[in-house]
C-alpha cells in the first residue's frame, strides 16, 4: 500500500510531528508520553470516546449564555458576542480548563473542527449571528469523531406505541447534507434568498466548486470543450442543485416537544441542532418541486419529490430534506468527490504540494479508504497518522515530512501556549479575564499575523488552504513575521515582573529538564529543539556530520545563549556552575530568555 504502515515506537522527533499537526501542538509532558507509543497506540490516544462537551459561552454582561436563550436587550452588543464567541472557540483549541490527560484528544477533535471550518467556509461579519456560528460550530464537532454512528431516541414514540431508537450515521457525507440547511451558510451564501422562481445559485455553485465534488487538482484542471462545463460538474447542474436547495429561511429557535408534530418541530433530530426550516410551514410553498435534470457529467440522472413525501402533491420538509439527501448522495457517488475530500486533508495535515503521481497513489488510497468506510474521515486519518509516509514523506523528496508546513497564526499562538503548558484563567469563574486579557490579546496577535479567526477574506477561505501555487507561504510577509517574532518575544520572561500569557524560561526548565542534561548547555540547546523544533536529528555539536541542523544553526543558539553578550571567561562551564549551586539565578534566567528566543523567533520554529 502506498501510505505503508509504521509499527515502532515513535520517539520524541515524530510524536512532536504527529501533535504539532493533529493537535495544534503540545507540552514537554505530552512528547514524552507519545514518545514511547507506537503510532496505532498514539492515535488510539488521540480518539478518545469520552470527551466532554464545551460549556455555552457566557456573556460579561450577564454573566450567562446567550446561546441557547437567545439575546435579549441585557446582554453585549452583537459585535461583542462575536468576538465573545471567538475568544471562546479559540479557548477550545488551547483545550483551556480540560484535564491534561484528555487534553490531546480534546485538541485533536478540535482540529478537525476547524479543518471542517476551512473546509465548508462562512465568514462571521457576513452572518452576522454568534449564535449561527456557533451551532455550526457545534455541527462540525459532533461530526468530527466520526468513528462510530449514534443513536438517538426516536421523537415519535410513546408509551402506547413505542418505536426504536434512530441509529444517525456520523460521517463527512451526512454532515454536508446538514451543512445544506446549516442557518449560518444559509445567510452566507444567501440559500435564505434561493426559491421557487426566483433561484439563487450562490450556495449550490460553492457546494459542487469547494464543498464536494470540486474542479480537479489545482494545476491540472482537465480542459473542457464548452463554456459552462467544468469537467465534473456543468452549469446545468449548479441550475439544478439550486432548485433542489430552494425554499429554506433561517430559523434560530428549535422545538423537540414530542407532542408538537413532526412537520411542525424546528431542529434537527439527529444532532439536536437548530437548522434552516422551509419557507411556508407545512406546505414548504417556497421550493421548486419540479424534477431537476443534471448533466452527462452526473449520467443525466434526475432528481425528484419523493411523492410519499408529499402532502396532496405539495412539498413537505420531509420531501425537500429528501431531495437534498439524493443530491448530496448523487455527489458522492462521483470518485472525484472522495478525491477532492482526502487532497483537503491531505494539504490540511501532511504537505500542500499535491503532484498528478501522489494523486493517484497516495491520495487515491485515502479516497478508497474513504469510500469504503462509509465517508468516515477517522478511518482516512487513522491511516494516514499510522503511516510511514506521514512521518517519512514520499521517497525522492526531503522537504515533504517534518517542517513540510509553515504554522498558521493559530498553530503558532496556540502551539506555543501548550509547548510551555501556560496556565489559562478558568472560564467559567473567570471569564471576564478570560476574555479580557487573555483571549482578544491572542486574537488580536493572531490577526496581525494574517489570520482572523471566522473572517477568511474570500468565500474560498483562508488562501493557505487552497489558493494554488502559494498555499501555506500566504502566512509569511515581511510584516506577518516581524508580528510572529514579536509575539514570541513579548512571551518570555526572565521570571520579574510576569505577566500573563508568559513564560518564565528558568522555572520551566527547572520543572520540565531533566537535571543532568540542564546543567550541560550544550545538550539542553539540543533538547529544547528536539521538543520545539522539526528538524531534531543526529544533532551534536561534536560531530555535526549527520545533524538534521547544521554546524553554523547550532553555534548560533550557542551564541544566543551564553557569548552575546560573552560575560563570563568559560561561559559553558560558568552556566554549569551557576546551574549546581543555584547561583545568580538572575543571569541564568536572561541567558535562558535569549536562548528561548533564538530558538522561538528561528525560521524553523515557524514550520511545523
Amino acid at each position: 500500500m502506498p501510505l505503508g504502515n509504521l509499527t515502532e515506537t515513535l520517539g520524541r522527533k515524530r510524536a512532536g510531528h504527529l501533535l504539532r499537526r493533529a493537535c495544534f501542538g503540545a507540552s514537554v509532558q505530552d512528547i514524552d508520553l507519545f514518545a514511547g507509543l507506537t503510532a496505532q497506540e498514539a492515535f488510539a490516544r488521540l480518539v478518545a470516546d469520552n470527551l466532554p462537551d464545551p460549556p455555552l459561552p457566557i456573556d460579561p454582561a450577564t454573566g450567562s449564555e446567550w446561546i441557547a436563550t437567545g439575546p435579549t436587550d441585557a446582554n453585549s452588543e452583537p459585535f461583542e458576542l462575536s468576538r465573545f464567541l471567538n475568544c471562546w472557540m479559540l479557548g477550545q483549541t488551547l483545550a483551556s480548563d480540560i484535564s491534561s490527560d484528555l487534553r490531546p484528544s480534546y485538541s485533536y477533535r478540535e482540529r478537525i473542527v476547524f479543518f471542517f471550518h476551512t473546509l465548508f467556509t462562512t465568514k462571521q461579519s457576513t452572518v452576522n449571528s454568534s449564535q449561527a456560528i456557533f451551532y455550526q460550530h457545534a455541527l462540525f464537532r459532533q461530526y468530527a469523531l466520526d468513528r462510530d454512528d449514534k443513536i438517538v431516541p426516536d421523537l415519535e414514540s410513546s408509551e402506547e406505541e413505542p418505536l426504536d431508537d434512530l441509529l444517525v450515521p456520523i460521517n463527512i457525507k451526512e454532515l454536508t447534507k446538514k451543512i445544506c440547511v446549516d442557518n449560518a451558510m444559509l445567510i452566507f451564501l444567501d440559500g435564505r434568498l434561493n426559491v421557487k422562481g426566483n433561484p439563487n445559485e450562490n450556495f449550490g455553485r460553492e457546494l459542487l466548486e469547494l464543498y464536494s465534488i470540486g474542479r480537479g487538482l489545482e494545476g491540472n484542471v482537465p480542459e473542457t470543450q464548452a463554456d459552462g462545463d467544468y469537467y465534473y460538474y456543468t452549469e446545468q447542474d449548479v441550475q439544478a442543485a439550486a432548485k433542489v436547495l430552494s425554499g429554506f429561511e433561517v430559523n434560530l429557535n428549535f422545538d423537540f416537544n414530542p407532542q408538537t408534530p413532526e412537520s411542525l418541530r424546528q431542529g434537527d433530530k439527529e444532532t439536536g441542532l437548530p437548522r434552516g426550516s422551509v419557507k411556508g410551514g407545512t406546505i414548504a410553498g417556497s421550493h421548486d418541486n419540479s424534477t431537476k435534470q443534471f448533466s452527462s457529467r452526473f449520467a443525466d440522472q434526475v432528481i425528484t419529490p419523493a411523492p410519499e413525501l408529499l402532502l396532496n402533491g405539495q412539498p413537505t420538509k420531509e420531501s425537500v430534506l429528501d431531495e437534498i439527501s439524493q443530491l448530496i448522495e448523487m455527489i458522492y457517488d462521483q470518485n472525484a468527490t472522495a478525491i477532492n475530500i482526502c487532497r483537503r486533508l491531505y494539504r490540511f495535515f501532511v504537505y500542500h504540494e499535491v503532484s498528478e503521481a501522489l494523486q493517484a497513489d497516495i491520495i487515491q488510497e485515502m479516497a478508497d479508504i474513504l469510500v469504503s468506510n462509509d465517508f468516515k474521515i477517522h478511518f482516512v486519518l487513522e491511516a494516514l497518522f499510522t503511516s510511514e509516509h506521514f512521518y517519512e514523506g514520499s521517497a525522492g523528496y526531503a522537504d515533504d515530512s517534518y517542517g513540510a508546513l509553515i504554522k498558521s497564526p493559530l498553530d503558532l499562538v496556540v502551539g506555543f501556549h501548550k509547548n510551555f503548558n501556560i496556565d489559562f484563567p478558568n472560564y467559567l469563574s473567570q471569564y471576564d479575564t478570560f476574555y479580557q486579557s487573555f483571549t482578544i490579546p491572542l486574537l488580536t496577535q493572531m490577526s496581525a499575523q494574517g489570520l482572523n479567526l471566522y473572517e477568511p477574506y474570500e468565500v474560498a477561505g483562508y488562501p493557505a488552504y487552497h489558493q494554488f501555487p502559494i498555499y501555506n507561504r500566504s502566512w509569511i510577509t515581511t510584516n506577518y513575521l516581524t508580528n510572529r517574532y514579536n509575539f514570541i518575544r513579548t512571551r518570555t520572561s526572565n521570571g520579574m515582573n510576569i505577566e500573563m500569557g508568559q513564560v518564565d524560561v528558568l522555572s520551566f526548565v527547572q520543572n520540565n529538564i531533566d537535571n543532568a542534561i540542564a546543567r550541560d548547555p550544550q545538550e539542553l540547546i539540543i533538547t529544547f529543539i528536539e521538543y520545539f523544533l522539526p528538524m531534531s536529528e543526529g544533532l551534536s555539536f561534536s560531530d555535526p556530520s549527520s545533524s538534521e541542523l547544521t554546524a553554523e544553526r547550532l553555534s548560533y543558539f550557542m551564541n544566543a545563549f551564553l557569548y552575546s553578550p560573552q560575560i563570563d571567561m568559560d561561559p559553558e562551564a560558568s552556566w554549569t556552575f551557576r546551574w549546581d549551586n543555584n547561583e545568580d539565578t538572575e543571569t541564568m534566567a536572561n541567558q535562558l530568555v535569549n536562548l528561548f528566543n533564538a530558538i522561538l523567533q528561528s525560521p524553523e520554529y515557524q514550520l511545523m
